[in-house]
């Protein structure tokens, strides 16, 4: 997220009142996603006692008499599903039951593929828009371009219709090796085109973005910890240290976890030591298991920074806590999300499967970073709550959930309970709150798309560099946004407007770097004008990062 000048909290004040419901619908939104995508150890099993259990219990027994004797008919598989949700509710906020139908697509965020035709498209309207075939894919293959408006699958047309983007992905997907005919209509062009594409493994990337900030530091975004993600991070690192790579900023923000052993492999880069503890695990039924270093290294890092916030959770939390636990870095930014407990998946006989809480981890100076979850209504809204306190503006709202004092390796204090605390802290900035601003946002990718189709010549001879460097989001390009923005039911609101003015010009920089460079360029334009990566180069500026914070 980006973090510009912030307003004082006094005035974050006013608008907190529309901004709360905002904070509400983000606190639930990741809490959701944390409960369903992120297991901090990913172990999938096949229980046949387990099944033999769920078929001759007591559950199965009284689901029977609802069936046989209940006043009005009923769905055996919902109310199937009902108990168990009930059952794992009481448990703690991370174990969970998928349905049959929804396995396959969590797997796939975790596994680091899908089977589909590989394009990035966008809904304009009621009209679904290539934003860009993925390079190497079916749909390259195939002979789609960006910009190609797709009006047919199948037999079926789909202009004029209002589906959603999951129903278009729904038509799109399927099994590796399978084909799908697909209707074009390309600009300048009156007959559509016909494509028949294979569909193919598609890999959905955890690593974002990697490029240099300047000189000697890199930049790594991580947004998920998937099956490819350490393959993913070393192929960033050898780019970059081509590049004169000497220091990194790893940027978790918003990063939800995931597979535990791709975190211990990529936290292995930055120790040159063996054996030394990076994580351990623990539960009743679970044997402790330590996760160590490998002592082998294949690029030379001198000084690293680690970017977190409220959303940083699981498998980001477990790289936070050893790099701060053995003083390797500096962790910058707000506190983590607190998710330090393990999953197991076991695949039940219906092809459902259950994901159960076998274990907590341990940050190396024995801390867990696992906050309390009395209640599950509770534990999601703790984001929200934290808006609420005023904790994301001012470090001094900053709450110890356990007092109890753990040490670094260097002698420094560190607290567990509740997430990890940042070295350096860095507020949040209130734009990020305002719903204008929010609404806005929204409107910026379609405007860009149409915008760069009528003016795409003008951008020619742009290098990356020179675009950073010489290109502005004119008052005339604001007043065609904005004037975009109303004819898509966005009510135009001239006060709000004026303080929201420089943001939105930003982004809409960002989204035009990114149509023309990539996500390099989106990050390249959107990092330097955010709080969070311009403190991080700062104390990357200091001979001694760690010392000159950790006194």
């Amino acid at each position: 997220m980006d973090n510009h000048q912030r307003r004082p909290l006094e005035s974050a004040k006013i608008w907190m009142p529309l901004a709360l419901s905002v904070v509400l619908v983000l606190g639930i939104i990741i809490g959701g996603r944390l409960q369903q995508i992120a297991p901090a150890v990913y172990i999938d099993r096949t229980d046949d006692y387990q099944s033999q259990v769920w078929k001759q219990g007591t559950i199965e027994e009284l689901i029977r008499y609802v069936e046989a004797k209940y006043v009005d008919s009923t769905d055996r598989q919902a109310l199937t599903a009902a108990a168990i949700n009930s059952i794992l509710n009481d448990l703690d906020p991370h174990s969970s039951f998928i349905p049959a139908e929804e396995l396959a697509e969590v797997n796939d965020q975790l596994e680091g593929n899908f089977d589909g035709i590989g394009v990035e498209f966008l809904m304009l309207d009621d009209t679904i828009v290539v934003v860009a075939p993925m390079a190497g894919g079916p749909s390259e293959a195939a002979g789609i371009l960006a910009g190609d408006k797709i009006v047919q699958i199948e037999d079926s047309i789909i202009v004029g219709h209002n589906l959603k983007a999951e129903d278009i992905i729904n038509m799109l997907r399927g099994e590796k090796g399978t084909e799908v005919k697909i209707g074009v209509l390309r600009a300048g062009e009156k007959r559509i085109r016909k494509f028949t594409v294979k569909r193919d493994k598609i890999p959905v990337h955890s690593v974002e973005v990697a490029y240099m900030l300047n000189k000697n530091t890199g930049y790594i975004k991580i947004i998920r910890f998937s099956a490819n993600t350490y393959e993913e991070f070393m192929k960033g690192l050898e780019a970059l240290s081509a590049k004169g790579l000497k220091n990194i900023v790893l940027d978790l923000r918003y990063n939800p976890g995931g597979y535990l052993q791709q975190a211990t492999n990529m936290l292995s880069q930055f120790f040159k030591e063996k054996d030394k503890l990076l994580v351990y695990t623990q539960g009743r039924t679970v044997s402790r298991t330590d996760y160590k270093t490998t002592g082998r290294p294949l690029y030379d890092i001198d000084n690293l920074v680690v970017l977190i916030d409220e959303g940083s959770a699981s498998a980001s939390e477990i790289i936070a806590g050893a790099i701060q636990d053995h003083d390797r870095g500096l962790i910058v930014g707000r506190r983590s999300f607190g998710k330090g407990l393990v999953q197991e998946q076991y695949r039940l006989s219906d092809g459902s499967a259950l994901r159960l809480t076998v274990a907590r981890y341990y940050t190396p100076s024995g801390r867990s970073i696992q906050k309390p979850y009395k209640g599950n209504a509770e534990y999601e809204e703790d984001v929200f709550n934290r808006y609420q306190s005023g904790e994301i503006f001012s470090a001094d709202k900053n709450v110890v959930k356990d007092s109890t004092k753990f040490y670094t390796s260097g002698g420094h204090v560190v607290f567990g309970g509740g997430g990890i605390m940042p070295d350096v802290f860095v507020p949040v900035d209130s734009t990020l709150m305002n719903d204008y601003y929010l609404e806005l946002r929204q409107q910026v990718s379609g405007f860009v798309f149409n915008y760069m189709q009528q003016h795409e010549k003008s951008f020619k001879g742009y290098q990356l560099a020179s675009f950073r460097n010489n290109f502005y989001t004119s008052d005339e390009i604001y007043r065609q946004f904005l004037k975009y923005a109303e004819a898509k039911g966005v009510k135009k609101r001239n006060k709000e407007g004026a303080s929201i003015k420089k943001e939105i010009k930003l982004f809409i920089k960002a989204r035009v770097a990114r149509h023309l460079f990539g996500e390099e360029g989106f990050y390249t334009v959107w990092n330097d004008a955010d709080n969070v990566v311009k403190k991080a180069l700062e104390l990357l500026g200091n001979p001694d990062p760690i010392a000159a914070v950790k006194k």
